[in-house]
């Protein structure tokens, strides 16, 4: 047992020890079904705080011959597993913390001296019977390979860190990931190597290298999708246990979709359990300054960009371009597959769009724009309470006049030429009703399909209500095509009062117009 060379299982213990401890262990069936084939090479990618140490940890725990732990998983899913006992503590490991390493040094060179001069020790120790010729870590290992047969294991966390740090040294970044490639691609003494970080692997010329890895990311995590972070019925178990509000904690921290499947974000979600407060837990670990530093950048008009995700907009991207590090930005759609790798949007990979995908992270975008000083964007969030009001009231005068308002503020974006248009307007103005109504866009109903539909939250008692929108037509055409249409029919399981909104914008006289009437369903 060492360090570096087959560790102990005392890192995941005390991951099991915490009082909530959420099973993922059947990643290691995952890992299993891979050993010895040509997809050994795993690279996971994931935002900070969604568990990636704690999985190396496991697989470490799992593999490793310097510990016994079989008691340890007997718990677990994984322990049903017909391979479980199979591959149980068989294998030599070698487990590197890429990030531990560059902090004790000052160059990469360095770096990997120290990484090499480390792991070499240890493995001259543990195989003391065999005689080297060479120091380097590579000639080490195949010395003992050829020797023993002796195959082995790597799990390297924050292996994406030297493009974190030292994001404009690209002759470190190159003898970085030529120290990878000569250590892990087509080694016959690798059975499994499994790298872990927030970037994917860096394209680098020739050197996108490392190719042999199979990537999952936050834009495909593939197979592994279930271990990115809580699932929902993970998070409602854990609701019922802590008598927290699902359907609230779901508004605070869901809003991954990967792959079609819901993941929430797991140190929230545990501090939300633990405290029963909710509150911004996964955004306290970042500053604002991380996510400030590419808005501000305004690539492309991404300034505009930013305002519609946060008015509750979709937007479809390229991520293809991006390079996997973070300076190299030619267009808007590389800052933003960024911000999706940072855990800032959410990526549905099946229609290539990006979103806000919680409360938490709608939140700190706010909090970025209120530090950047785009007034036009406060004041329409500030005006957005007086907003719902208005219309909970039916007072369609005022929110005519509101509206109206929003538009003047943000004319960068809300250039009027469509209803689609003033859909984005409404979004953005009508931001706080988030808070109590879940809001729909372009939801089929009846005979089509309405603009923007608010449905009232289980502990809210205010109604329903549906908002169609015209252009250079009228209200009354608006309140016309929500009967006609019988967008109400959307609303199958509420039942109580809704108001129809109908609200017009004219074109030439840049005026708005409202009507509010009130059905009961």
């Amino acid at each position: 047992m060492g360090i570096y060379l087959n560790p102990n299982n005392a890192a995941f213990q005390k991951a099991v020890n915490t009082e909530i401890y959420v099973d993922k262990t059947m990643l290691i069936a995952y890992t299993n079904k891979n050993l010895n084939t040509e997809h050994q090479e795993i690279c996971v990618s994931r935002p900070r705080r969604f568990g990636k140490s704690m999985a190396a940890n496991m697989l470490v725990a799992y593999y490793s011959r310097g510990c016994d732990s079989k008691e340890l998983f007997s718990g677990f899913k994984v322990a049903q597993y017909p391979d479980f006992e199979k591959h149980l503590n068989q294998y030599n490991v070698i487990q590197l913390n890429i990030q531990r390493f560059l902090n004790r040094t000052d160059t990469i060179h360095d770096m990997l001296a120290m990484l090499e001069r480390k792991v070499v020790r240890e493995l001259k120790h543990a195989f003391s019977d065999v005689e080297f010729f060479e120091e380097d870590l590579v000639s080490v290992l195949e010395t003992i390979y050829s020797e023993t047969e002796s195959q082995f294991i790597f799990i390297i966390d924050e292996w994406d860190c030297i493009f974190r740090i030292k994001e404009l040294d690209w002759n470190a970044q190159k003898e970085y990931l030529d120290f990878l490639r000569d250590l892990l691609k087509n080694q016959p003494y690798v059975a499994l190597a499994y790298m872990t970080g927030i970037l994917p692997i860096k394209k680098y010329g020739e050197h996108s290298a490392l190719n042999m890895f199979d990537e999952y990311s936050m834009t495909n995590q593939m197979g592994l999708a279930e271990f990115t972070g809580f699932t929902e019925q993970e998070v409602k178990s854990l609701c019922e246990k802590y008598e927290m509000s699902f359907e609230e904690t779901k508004r605070w921290y869901d809003g991954y979709d990967l792959k079609g499947l819901s993941i929430y974000n797991p140190r929230s979600v545990v501090m939300a359990m633990m405290s029963h407060d909710l509150d911004n837990y996964w955004t306290k670990t970042e500053t604002y300054e991380s996510i400030r530093t590419y808005i501000e950048m305004n690539y492309d008009g991404l300034r505009d960009t930013i305002i519609e995700l946060i008015a509750g907009e979709r937007k479809k991207i390229d991520t293809t371009t991006f390079t996997n590090d973070m300076v190299t930005f030619e267009i808007q759609d590389d800052v933003l597959t960024l911000l999706i790798h940072l855990g800032y949007l959410a990526y549905d990979f099946d229609t290539k769009q990006i979103f806000i995908p919680n409360y938490e992270i709608r939140e700190q975008f706010i909090s970025t724009v209120r530090v950047l000083g785009w007034s036009d964007v406060m004041k329409s969030l500030q005006l957005s309470e007086q907003l719902l009001q208005a219309t909970l009231g039916m007072d369609s005068d005022k929110v005519a006049e509101i509206v109206e308002q929003v538009h003047r503020e943000n004319t960068s974006i809300l250039q009027y030429n469509n209803e689609n248009s003033l859909s984005c307007v409404l979004s953005l103005a009508y931001y706080s009703a988030r808070k109590d109504y879940v809001m729909y866009r372009e939801l089929p109903g009846g005979d089509g399909f309405a603009d923007l539909v608010f449905v009232p939250r289980k502990t809210c008692w205010t109604p329903a209500f549906i908002v169609e929108l015209k252009w250079n037509q009228s209200a009354e055409a608006a309140i016309d095509q929500i009967k006609q249409k019988k967008y109400v029919e959307y609303l199958q399981d509420y039942s109580g009062e809704i108001l129809l909104v109908g609200i017009n914008y004219h074109k030439e006289t840049k005026k708005h117009d409202c009507m509010i009437e009130t059905v009961r369903k």
